[in-house]
């Protein structure tokens, strides 16, 4: 169906794949924000691949940076305004995050041949990746005997500095052993990352699902994430959330996604591998595994918790005759209804 109110908001969807393609030596970018998907004003993301011992270089943001590894294996390193530094190697499916104006590095290990590719997301629809605050570009940008004073040295130490941004460039690659330089002020007091994929899945009837923000991973205060697994045939169940818009990537598999916007609108897209979607904070809606093969995909929220309401458990929680007089449904579906949250249900036979 058609939806006026989705219409002059923007389309809730947008494939990866159309962004323009940053080429560099070493790997490559795309970016995904209001300038593409006018909708998505809370979040904003970036798929990019670092080919192994390539190097995103060091670099800060006006925004958080939140990741999720979808292949390879990452090597982040971060201080903090106290001097206290990090470094982590991280696997598929873990974070990391990186609160604002924290200067960091991302790099490639050579543990997988085809180096490593991961989802940069930011709470802010309007980040701009091309904005970023860059080492090279920085030290490029100011006048070398500038630079010998700061550094107190001489200052044909700069003559080969690079005269303009690195980005992304190739090197040698770390080991994934590697430990943060001695520190007198210590390490950071809140890890930069967190190892969800080691994280249990929470079984359902229709596939699986678990969450993170800042209750567990205590430093990602501006964003959290539920990644959810949809058996063929099963659902993310009728819900919403009550303060947050969801910013959502598709992973795997085929999707398909209704929007309620309330007043007779509502409108439904299909969704694949490499989609953002973005479902503004209220917004009743579902996603359907209408494919073969599991559908793995990713809610992001610009909040420190979690949250959303289920349709199912909220009329299962209301009096049961209030329930009846809206909906005329019978004694033994409202009794059947559950007081628990489903998030997930499994396929069910449909009859006319």
């Amino acid at each position: 169906m058609s939806s006026d109110m989705l219409n002059n908001s923007g389309n809730p969807k947008w494939p990866m794949s159309l962004s323009k393609n940053r080429l560099q030596t070493g790997g490559w970018a795309r970016q995904q924000n209001v300038a593409v998907m006018p909708m998505a004003t809370g979040l904003a993301g970036v798929d990019m691949r670092l080919e192994a011992g390539a190097i995103r270089e060091l670099h800060w943001h006006v925004t958080a940076e939140w990741a999720y590894v979808i292949s390879g294996y990452t090597q982040v390193t971060a201080i903090n305004p106290d001097g206290q530094n990090f470094l982590a190697t991280l696997g598929p499916g873990d974070l990391w995050y990186f609160p604002p104006g924290i200067p960091h590095s991302l790099q490639a290990t050579n543990q997988s041949v085809n180096g490593t590719e991961f989802l940069l997301v930011f709470p802010d629809g309007n980040f701009n990746e091309d904005d970023t605050f860059l080492l090279t570009d920085w030290m490029a940008h100011t006048p070398k005997d500038i630079l010998a004073k700061n550094f107190q040295t001489d200052i044909s130490a700069f003559n080969q500095i690079p005269g303009s941004e690195l980005y992304i460039f190739p090197s040698e690659s770390p080991s994934p052993d590697a430990q943060p330089v001695s520190d007198p002020q210590g390490q950071v007091p809140m890890p930069f990352a967190y190892s969800f994929s080691e994280q249990p899945l929470i079984e359902t009837s229709g596939g699986s699902y678990k969450i993170a923000d800042s209750t567990i991973f205590n430093v990602s205060t501006q964003v959290a994430v539920a990644e959810i697994f949809v058996v063929p045939g099963g659902m993310r169940e009728l819900h919403w959330h009550p303060t947050q818009d969801e910013w959502g990537f598709f992973l795997e598999g085929e999707a398909r996604v209704t929007l309620f916007a309330s007043s007779g609108n509502a409108a439904t897209y299909n969704y694949q591998a490499g989609d953002v979607s973005y479902v503004p904070a209220t917004y009743g809606h579902y996603v359907e595994n209408i494919g073969n093969t599991t559908l793995h995909f990713l809610e992001i929220f610009n909040t420190d918790r979690f949250q959303d309401i289920s349709l199912s458990q909220w009329l299962a929680l209301t009096p049961p005759q209030l329930v009846q007089a809206h909906l005329s449904l019978d004694d033994d579906l409202i009794d059947h209804l559950n007081k628990t949250k489903q998030v997930i249900v499994g396929p069910q036979a449909v009859n006319a």
